[in-house]
């Protein structure tokens, strides 16, 4: 009797194992739906984030540019200010020069907050490519 009733633990043991195994198996189809749409989620972001630094780095090389483009009106005007005999001419080229010199400023901190919105981003997508692997 002592046997019979060990081999009968043993066979529900066994028939709970089953029973586990079978539910994982169930749910194992649903689990890897739920990972493959938080690895589609996870990617969608990173392209998200690396189109941002993109367009950062377009607009930082577009205010760049806008600065090369007054320095290169300053060294004109600066020039002419120079070649110019009339009084109210150098007054308003000196105005001009100044004028552009404030716009370079205003640029150009406008380009360190670009390059500082970069690097945080930079380290949102190494962030963001460690969890994608």
């Amino acid at each position: 009797m002592q046997a019979e009733l060990e081999k009968l633990l043993i066979l529900q043991d066994r028939d709970q194992k089953i029973r586990q195994i079978g539910l994982e198996i169930k749910t194992l189809p649903q689990q890897r739906k739920n990972l493959e749409a938080q690895l589609a989620a996870t990617a969608a972001s990173l392209e998200s984030l690396k189109q941002r630094a993109r367009q950062l780095e377009v607009d930082r090389k577009r205010l760049e540019l806008d600065v090369g483009t007054r320095q290169s009106s300053i060294s004109r005007l600066k020039t002419q200010h120079y070649e110019t005999r009339k009084n109210d001419e150098f007054q308003a080229m000196g105005h001009e020069i100044e004028r552009y010199e404030k716009e370079i400023v205003q640029l150009e901190d406008q380009e360190l907050e670009l390059m500082e919105q970069a690097d945080k981003l930079r380290a949102e997508i190494s962030t963001a490519e460690k969890r994608t692997i």
